[in-house]
């Protein structure tokens, strides 16, 4: 923040770890230098709950901290709105009611976008376009896979908080068909403990008779519903009521999915829970499990044959990574289920399996490599492969020294990919620590993966070195001084030869592969 340039950091942090602490240190930080911050939270829930946490925080300090949102009336918003403008108001935490054209800053300098999973590409854009200057912090446990794309590929920072808070458990995960018996126990165990559960039935048509339907299976608790279609006030005072433990069990739609914070409810079971997404289904797990005692999640689906293959892979993702720290790991899950989507388009998800995830990465990394060194990607060129080394001898992991296919594949994708010859002497170090010595045509694999390392940046396409000699075929372009092989035919001509416009030959006799290595690499050097 304290950069000349403006900052576009995504704080990645599993529910619960303090993402929230992170926004309040920051917009400190923002205010103390004299500017104004807004936070843009998704629910209306969340911004009242942000609210009252930052006034809390902040309450022996003369900041000025306001909401925005429908629990605020007209006449209080047109207030907020106008106070903004004049720079009376330090801090504001709203909902997409931010992002309306007539909210107007004095001097914003910070723009926190919390559950940025929650917006889309339109929203988040406007809220850059607020100032141009503006410092963008974006908290997420579980970022789509286009935010995550652009972190991953250098064009944005990004920050993981992958240390869970003491004394925290891991929610036990359940997923299971619809079971009278599952959820009169689960819920039942959770009352009995001095605990409140969630039930998430995500239909607000038919939301009172599930409600009706639980209370006739547990008569001994207190039921009440919450969905975002009631009246503000009625949804504020039950969620109140609710924090306060006046109730046992909340029946409601998704509207808990947005950092609602209750420390006493450690049950959730979620109705039709292939319906929903991976980072949806994280972020509701985590409205349990955010105290000391151990929280359980059911995650209630119809029979496997009913549900799409996408939703069967999501489900067995969520179920597999119940750790502490899951966030991240779901969220690189969901870019190979989705696709990565457009960079500078709008759309979230997908596009990936165009052209394959390794491929996207290398062209995305070229573009970005050449933007940085202030030049122009070129779109139509092909990717550079480095130069291709034949030394007319066996060069490989040979099977019984490497039984598994995948191994090597992995392997040889490794060695193929190292661009110095210190990463190269590390992935060799590593190979022979994991799988012992290696054997003749291994070693032999990795001098001419040093050939490769040596000749690419000089602008050599191909290394042909046999028994009768080497022939040596340059790009349309080499990065080679002239001069540098004019000195090298004019002091051993009866070594060096030209062969055409782009091939030069190393003449004479080069019976072992040794003599091959010795002789390109004296060329090499020479060519330096």
């Amino acid at each position: 923040m304290e950069s000349d340039n403006p900052m576009d950091r995504l704080v990645c942090g599993d529910v619960g770890f303090g993402k929230t602490e992170v926004a309040m240190r920051a917009a400190f930080l923002a205010v103390y230098g004299r500017a104004q911050v807004a936070v843009l939270v998704p629910t209306t829930l969340l911004a009242q709950q942000h609210f009252q946490n930052f006034r809390d925080r902040f309450a022996g300090l003369p900041f000025r901290i306001e909401l925005l949102s429908r629990f605020r009336t007209k006449a209080e918003q047109e207030e907020v709105v106008r106070d903004l403008a004049d720079g009376r108001v330090d801090i504001v935490i709203g909902t997409h009611r931010l992002l309306q054209e007539d909210v107007r800053f004095k001097n914003l300098g910070l723009a926190i976008l919390d559950e940025e999973h929650r917006f889309g590409v339109r929203q988040k854009e406007r809220l850059k376009k607020l100032r141009s200057e503006v410092d963008i912090l974006t908290l997420t446990a579980t970022p789509i896979p286009r935010t995550l794309n652009l972190a991953l590929s250098g064009l944005r920072e990004i920050s993981v908080i992958a240390t869970a808070p003491e004394g925290r458990l891991a929610v036990k995960t359940v997923v299971s068909e619809w079971n009278k018996a599952l959820i009169r126990e689960a819920c039942l165990r959770e009352i009995r403990r001095g605990g409140q559960v969630y039930y998430l039935h995500n239909e607000v048509r038919t939301i009172d008779r599930a409600a009706r339907e639980l209370t006739e299976l547990l008569p001994e608790a207190e039921i009440h519903v919450a969905h975002g279609q009631m009246p503000e006030r009625e949804l504020e005072r039950i969620m109140l009521d609710f924090y306060h433990q006046r109730f046992n069990i909340l029946i409601c739609s998704t509207i808990i999915e947005s950092g609602i914070d209750v420390p006493t409810a450690n049950t959730i079971v979620i109705e039709r829970a292939d319906k929903l997404g991976l980072a949806q289904l994280h972020q509701l797990r985590g409205r349990v499990g955010r105290s000391h005692a151990r929280a359980y999640a059911y995650l209630l689906v119809p029979p496997r044959s009913q549900m799409t293959e996408e939703a069967r892979k999501r489900l067995e993702a969520i179920a597999a990574l119940e750790e502490l720290g899951a966030g991240f790991t779901l969220a690189s899950h969901d870019l190979e289920i989705r696709g990565a989507g457009e960079l500078l388009g709008e759309s979230q998800s997908g596009l990936i399996d165009e052209v394959g995830f390794a491929m996207y990465a290398e062209l995305l990394e070229r573009a970005v490599r050449s933007l940085r060194a202030g030049g122009r990607p070129e779109l139509e060129a092909p990717a550079p492969l480095g130069a291709e080394v034949n030394l007319h001898a066996p060069a490989l992991l040979p099977e019984d020294y490497l039984p598994d296919v995948h191994q090597r594949l992995v392997l040889y994708k490794r060695i193929a990919g190292t661009e110095d010859l210190q990463a190269l002497q590390g992935l060799r170090e590593e190979i022979i620590d994991r799988f012992g010595v290696l054997p003749a045509p291994a070693t032999l694999l990795f001098k001419a993966a040093e050939l490769k390392i040596l000749a690419s940046p000089l602008g050599i396409r191909k290394i042909d070195a046999g028994p009768k000699g080497a022939r040596i075929e340059f790009t349309e372009k080499p990065n080679i001084d002239p001069t540098a092989i004019i000195r090298l035919l004019q002091s051993v001509p009866r070594t060096y030869k030209l062969d055409g416009p782009n091939r030069l030959r190393i003449l004479g006799e080069m019976p072992d592969v040794e003599s091959r290595i010795k002789r390109v690499r004296e060329l090499l050097n020479g060519l330096m």
